[in-house]
């Protein structure tokens, strides 16, 4: 075989972010398949890939050489870095690349580049690195193009005391602008200083066929169109990975370099060690091995539960402890077979930390869960040999990896205990991890939309048609999406879009921070991975992502953050200050009962809004069906409410056996014991472990590695382990139709099992926050709604959740409220002023700080005075008027905003004088200022219309609080034959035979407030979906496509409707439904079916009326005029001191029937017990 002829050492992937569209693994295979030995990554400023690409290339028997392309700080010019690229040579080069590239992140970044300064490079941090010039855009060629031959000798020289015979002048020929000119320069300057010259070709894309694609991708990552004259063009088409063959015609004239590329790959010598784990070192009392320590602490530990389980029952812990002390010993026994006491102790050590800090730690999650170790150590707060949770499944000695306890920690709290692990191993030794974007196929049509110069409309119709779905493709999409197949055939701007965005589909785009992953390491951090950082050098992460620290020793801990756990906190302090006061002891969570009846009741009614894992619409469907009546079954619920389970009839079975509406069956009677909780039904994965063990002889290890092939379903483990299973079960008497039975029915539900270790963990929160929702009700929600207030959407969703359990929900007030939700006695909720929109949070501290300063605000003078007024401007405080949070400071809202000027000018002239010692004689200010003179004050303003009010309420609250809009038209309903969506609910019942399946098929009128709108197309054309709420309950109703169409103008938000159609049972969603197939707006049904108004004039007592009856006779007849030409008849009771009596108008004054008209009558001083009649069959209905 000839010597290979040359090797790419300049490469830019994906991973570049800012530039580069090559993927790592079809790098490998085409250099593999081009016959060349090695290749180096080069990413730009970063070593994001390099494991990947190292493991990659091994794998396809490719040398990986490692480097990176730097940009280094031009002295002269700090917007005009130059390049240079450093490829690894040995150990110490590796080190030294990671800890330049880390510190170009740390305290090099200029413009959102990381730049190296020229000085951090000196012969011990460039030791173990070969260097290349950068080619034209290095320092040396930079000196070269600007004629600067003297600069250029001195910028050489200076790199050849740093790295001698290591260093190299880079070529290419790229077709490029002035490139010929650049090579021809540096030929002769090696020459003259003879140092060696070696070609890359600068490669950003494996095919010329890709430089179209790579442009829009540049240029998604610039902000620019592809049209854009001002955009950079510093690609050219030839910089694709070029053959051999081509390269060394390309450089037929100067074959050294080529030679001397195969010669830099020879001289890369770095072979990474990976898949070894490195620990930090615990620190152990003197004396002590960490094992024995270890295992000192989990007994004591140990010792400390079962006080807690038993001590109050001596026999049965006498009884009981021997299973738990052997148990341990058994665990005790792998653990530190397997090297893995330091990572417990680590882990058990932060959560202790946390605890005694006031941090909320959940009580475990996943696999972890199963350890009776982590139990004693306090790790997990869930008993697993009561849970009948498997250790193996955590940790198996016949399967080596690394343990990994994924920890809940409060929200708001996380970040303490991360700091803290930093503290007490050392900040350059603890990290969080990187995580990197991908351009997923919505989003990358958008981008790809917007760099090829279409209008936003354009795009924004192709990417909707994408269906919004996890892991979603834009080939699957095409399968998926008629609509968007139809377009892709039809329409060739569709056409090029969608090709363009295929080939940028999945292409890395950013970098991230991951949600709860750390590493600590047990020196610095740079001896195992290069670190990453936004501009600003705060919150440093790793440059490899979880899977490849943990390749290169790094252990992860995942420090998660739970918002529940914050949410039972804050309740928490609520109920226990309260008792407090009441000289009762505080509540502890982790010691309620397991069996409440008031928990389960709430559950089993389906009450489980804001109930954590149990709030769905779907899972409260499931939890009727199922009525679960024990810890068990919440533990099921939450394994069972998945598409594998739903989908396969496994949770119907479920239901049916629990009910005894189907024979519970075990495939052989010794699996009762295993599967008795799930009613035959093999739910969990731990049961598949558990019955090869019991049936086949299986050790729980083995049974472990049985379970992850059944995952996997790979056809040859599955084969050998079925021979093994049927051995193991016929050698122990199983006849082999059995086995063979069994062991089909665990392959076919290892698919859908569960691990029941992290089911039992969460069910655990469930119930906790159940307990809280039945028995501290309002310290509960409100707890829920402060950790939602950023959620308009959600906010609404509580408070109406708030109402149909009984509470009142008082509306904000600047003298009572506080940032959160908080409560007034056991039924009360108060709204935070931290949930009106428009209203910061600066706003907010002032307004509390100033009132516990000194006290309660008198009126809007005083509350202007007090605050400040440079956190909270006009618009501010117009906000909280409209939200209600000032109405006890003034006689009503349209007051207190017609005298909001006055208050802020006053106020701001009390400020400045303060602010000028000017506050009285002596400079002092008084505390008690005079009041106002009620002169300068306007008159209070007549309040403004419900409508108005309500209004300002849901433009900053995001909900009707005071009233609902639906509240004027109540009293017409009985006349417009309107059932109330409460009766049709109670109507119904909960199943067949109840009043909903005896009354499906009529025809039903409801009225409500529409609250939501959803709209899709279907095969049969346009469906839309309008959720209506009539304040006594809310009912989904639905419109197919002619009524769809028909009523299109009408299907808004915040209309009142009337709807009227047929009523149905939801079999999807459980609940009562309609469809429509009439829609009015509820004045329109008003106008056509109203037949007189009644409305009384009483003017028995003309003074305090005020104006003579002529007046105020002229003041209706113009009211009216105005409304004229209706066909609703208008009856006047009329009332004086000597008579009464009933006056019709002649049809003249027949008038149309208006919400206005309505509204103002009812305003009209004169007036009183406005009334709509609607014909023979009702009576009047009163306003």
């Amino acid at each position: 075989m000839p010597d290979p002829s040359f090797v790419h050492l300049c490469v830019h992937s994906e991973y570049s972010l800012v530039d580069g569209l090559v993927r790592i693994k079809p790098l490998v295979q085409r250099v593999a398949q081009a016959g060349m030995p090695a290749v180096a990554l080069t990413d730009q400023c970063n070593l994001f890939a390099l494991v990947k690409f190292y493991k990659a290339a091994r794998a396809s028997g490719v040398k990986p050489l490692l480097g990176a392309d730097l940009w280094i700080r031009d002295q002269a010019d700090s917007n005009a870095p130059f390049r240079l690229l450093l490829l690894v040579q040995n150990e110490a080069g590796y080190r030294n690349l990671t800890r330049l590239v880390s510190r170009s992140y740390r305290e090099g970044q200029h413009l959102g580049k990381p730049l190296l300064e020229r000085d951090w490079l000196d012969r011990q941090s460039c030791a173990g690195l070969i260097a290349l010039s950068g080619g034209r855009w290095g320092d040396v060629g930079r000196a070269l193009l600007n004629g600067d031959a003297q600069g250029a000798s001195d910028a050489l020289r200076g790199w050849l005391d740093l790295f001698g015979d290591r260093y190299y002048l880079e070529l290419h020929r790229t077709g490029r602008e002035r490139e010929e000119q650049y090579l021809h320069a540096s030929v002769a300057l090696a020459a003259s200083h003879a140092v060696p010259v070696v070609a890359t070709n600068d490669v950003r894309f494996l095919d010329a066929s890709d430089f179209e694609a790579h442009e829009v991708r540049v240029c998604i990552h610039d902000g620019r169109t592809l049209d854009d004259p001002r955009r950079s063009r510093r690609y050219s088409e030839q910089q694709y990975l070029r053959s051999p063959e081509e390269m060394a015609e390309l450089f037929c004239d100067i074959p050294e370099a080529l030679e001397n590329s195969v010669e830099i790959a020879r001289r890369c010598t770095l072979e990474l060690t990976l898949g070894e784990n490195f620990l930090p070192d615990f620190e152990l009392p003197e004396g002590m091995t960490i094992e024995a320590f270890f295992s000192q602490e989990s007994y004591r530990g140990l010792e400390q539960r079962l006080q807690q389980l038993f001590g109050s029952d001596p026999e049965e812990l006498a009884r009981l402890s021997p299973a738990y002390r052997e148990r341990l010993q058994l665990e005790l026994d792998v653990i530190n077979q397997m090297g893995f006491p330091g990572y417990f102790l680590i882990v058990a050590d932060f959560i202790q930390w946390a605890k005694d800090n006031d941090i909320p730690v959940g009580p475990g999650r996943g696999s972890g869960a199963g350890s009776l170790v982590a139990y004693a150590l306090k790790i997990t707060d869930l008993d697993p040999i009561e849970h009948d949770l498997l250790f193996e499944r955590f940790l198996n000695p016949e399967r080596v990896s690394m343990p990994d306890f994924d920890v809940d920690f409060c929200m708001d709290k996380r970040d303490r205990v991360i700091e803290y692990v930093a503290n007490r191993y050392g900040r350059d030794s603890v990290s969080q991890i990187i995580t990197y974007g991908s351009m997923a196929a919505k989003a990358v049509v958008r981008d790809v939309g917007r760099v090829l110069g279409h209008p936003y409309g354009f795009t924004d119709r192709i990417a909707k048609m994408v269906p919004f779905e996890i892991g979603m493709t834009l080939a699957k999409a095409l399968t998926e999406s008629e609509e968007l197949a139809q377009a892709y055939r039809d329409e060739e701007e569709v056409t090029q879009l969608i090709d363009m965005a295929k080939k940028l589909e999945g292409i890395a785009r950013n970098a991230g921070k991951h949600a709860g992953g750390v590493v600590i390491a047990p020196t610095v951090l740079t001896d195992f991975t290069p670190l990453y950082c936004e501009p600003g050098g705060d919150n440093l992460v790793t440059q490899f992502d979880k899977d490849d620290v943990e390749q290169v020793g790094l252990v992860k801990f995942d420090f998660l953050g739970l918002r529940t756990l914050t949410i039972v906190d804050w309740a928490l302090k609520t109920i226990n200050r309260e008792r407090d006061k009441q000289g009762l002891p505080p509540i502890d969570i982790g010691a309620i009962a397991m069996d409440d009846e008031a928990s389960f009741r709430l559950l089993k009614g389906g009450e489980t809004t804001a109930v954590f894992q149990l709030e769905s619409r779907g899972m409260k469907e499931l939890i009727k069906k199922l009525q679960p009546d024990c810890f068990d079954d919440i533990t099921a619920l939450v394994a069972l409410f998945r598409p594998g389970p739903l989908q396969s009839g496994m949770v119907d079975d479920f239901i049916a056996r629990k009910h005894g509406r189907q024979e519970v069956v075990y495939p052989h009677p010794d699996l009762e014991p295993i599967l008795n909780s799930t009613y035959g039904v093999i739910l969990y994965q731990e049961q598949v472990m558990q019955i090869a063990q019991v049936l086949a002889g299986y050790s729980l290890g083995g049974a472990d590695l049985l379970r992850r092939a059944m995952g996997k379903k790979k056809p040859e483990e599955m084969a050998k382990q079925r021979a093994i299973f049927m051995q193991g079960a016929v050698a122990r008497g199983v006849e082999a139709d059995t086995a063979t039975y069994i062991f089909d029915l665990m392959e076919k539900f290892a698919g859908y099992g569960f691990n029941k270790s992290h089911s039992a963990a969460y069910a655990l929160v469930s119930y906790q926050t159940m307990w809280l929702k039945a028995h501290f009700k309002a310290a509960f929600m409100a707890a829920v709604l402060s950790a939602d207030m950023d959620s308009t959407d959600k906010v609404v969703t509580l408070i109406d959740e708030c109402r149909s359990m009984g509470l009142k929900v008082n509306p904000p007030h600047v003298n009572r409220s506080e940032f959160m939700f908080t409560v007034a006695g056991e039924d009360t909720v108060v709204y935070g002023l931290g949930a009106i929109k428009g209203v910061g949070e600066s706003t907010i501290e002032s307004i509390i700080e100033a009132r516990n300063q000194e006290g309660p605000y008198a009126d809007l003078f005083d509350f202007c005075r007090r605050i400040d007024l440079r956190k909270a401007n006009r618009r501010v405080l117009e906000s909280l008027i409209r939200a209600g949070a000032l109405d006890q400071l003034g006689p009503n809202r349209a007051t207190l905003m017609a005298q909001l000027p006055l208050a802020l000018r006053m106020a701001e002239q009390q400020h400045a004088m303060q602010e000028t010692g000017q506050n009285d004689l002596f400079g002092m200010t008084d505390p008690e200022p005079e009041r106002l003179d009620a002169q300068l004050v306007p008159e209070a303003d007549e309040e403004w219309a419900e409508e108005l009010r309500l209004q300002g309420e849901k433009e900053t609250l995001g909900l009707y609080l005071t009233g609902h809009p639906i509240d004027r038209y109540r009293a017409e309903f009985a006349g417009l034959g309107v059932t109330s969506i409460a009766s049709l609910s109670l109507d119904s019942g909960s199943g067949p035979g109840s009043g909903g399946y005896r009354r499906r098929g009529q025809r039903v009128v409801v009225a409500g407030l529409v609250v939501a709108v959803s709209q899709r197309q279907t095969q049969r054309g346009r469906m839309a979906s309008l959720q209506l709420d009539d304040r006594s309950g809310r009912i989904e109703v639905t419109l197919f496509a002619d009524a769809c169409e028909a009523y299109a103008d009408l299907l808004t938000e915040d209309r009142v409707l009337l709807v009227t159609g047929m009523l149905n049972h939801d079999e999807y969603r459980g609940g009562l439904a309609i469809r429509v197939d009439q829609v009015m707006e509820f004045e329109q049904a008003r106008v056509l079916n109203a037949t007189a108004i009644h409305f009384a004039i009483d003017r028995s007592d003309s003074a305090s009326a005020g104006g003579s009856d002529d007046d105020c006779l002229q003041a209706l007849q113009q009211l009216l005029s105005a409304y004229r030409g209706g066909d609703c008849q208008l009856r006047l009771h009329y009332c004086d001191d000597q008579a009464r009596a009933l006056i019709e108008l002649g049809d003249e004054w027949r008038v149309r029937p208006a919400d206005e008209l309505l509204r103002r009558l009812d305003r009209l001083t004169l007036c009183g017990a406005v009334q709509v009649k609607y014909g023979a069959k009702s009576g009047a209905t009163s306003r």
